[in-house]
C-alpha cells in the first residue's frame, strides 16, 4: 500500500438537519441586503441556480439527416435518450407475450390485449417521428416494433 492519506471535504451547503454551513453564511447576508440579520421566521434559502440551456432539436434539410451522426452532440447526454423510449414502451410487450404463453389461448387474451396496445404505441412513435430519427435510433425501433409484431402475431395465429 502507498503512504498517501485520504482527505475527504465534505463541501455541501446545507447540514444533515438542513441549516446553512457557516462557510456560506456570506451568500444569506448578501442575498438579505447585508444586514447580516438572520430572521428566525424565515428559513434559509438554497440560492436559485439558472436555468440549463436548451439546444434546438436537429433539423433537416433536403434528404440529409443532421444530428448525432452529423457530428452534434445529443440534446440530453446527461439524460435518458430516444433508446430508453423503445426500451421502456418495448419491454412489457415481452412480459405480456410470456403470460400469454403462459396462460394458453383462452386465458391469455387480456395479456395478449395489453401486448397489442404496447405494439401500437411504438407504431405510432415509429410514425410520429419519421423523417427525425438517426440512422441507429431508426434501425433500432424498426427492428423492435418488426420482432414483437412477429411475436404478438406468432401467439395469436
Amino acid at each position: 500500500m502507498s503512504d498517501k492519506s485520504l482527505k475527504v471535504t465534505d463541501r455541501r451547503m446545507f447540514t444533515p438537519d438542513g441549516e446553512l454551513r457557516e462557510e456560506f453564511r456570506q451568500l444569506e447576508e448578501k442575498s438579505s441586503g447585508g444586514a447580516g440579520e438572520e430572521s428566525p421566521a424565515e428559513p434559509a434559502r438554497r440560492p436559485e441556480l439558472p436555468p440549463r440551456p436548451v439546444e434546438p432539436p436537429p433539423r433537416q434539410t433536403g434528404s440529409r439527416q443532421t444530428g448525432p451522426l452529423a457530428g452534434e452532440k445529443p440534446a440530453r447526454a446527461d439524460g435518458p435518450g430516444f433508446m430508453d423510449l423503445i426500451g421502456l414502451l418495448a419491454e412489457p410487450v415481452s412480459i405480456y407475450l410470456r403470460e400469454a404463453q403462459a396462460a394458453g389461448p383462452a386465458a391469455g387474451a387480456q395479456s395478449l390485449e395489453m401486448a397489442r396496445l404496447h405494439i401500437d404505441l411504438l407504431m405510432v412513435l415509429q410514425d410520429k417521428t419519421e423523417g427525425n430519427l438517426s440512422f441507429e435510433e431508426k434501425a433500432m425501433l424498426e427492428d423492435v416494433v418488426s420482432r414483437l409484431r412477429s411475436g404478438y402475431v406468432g401467439l395469436r395465429g
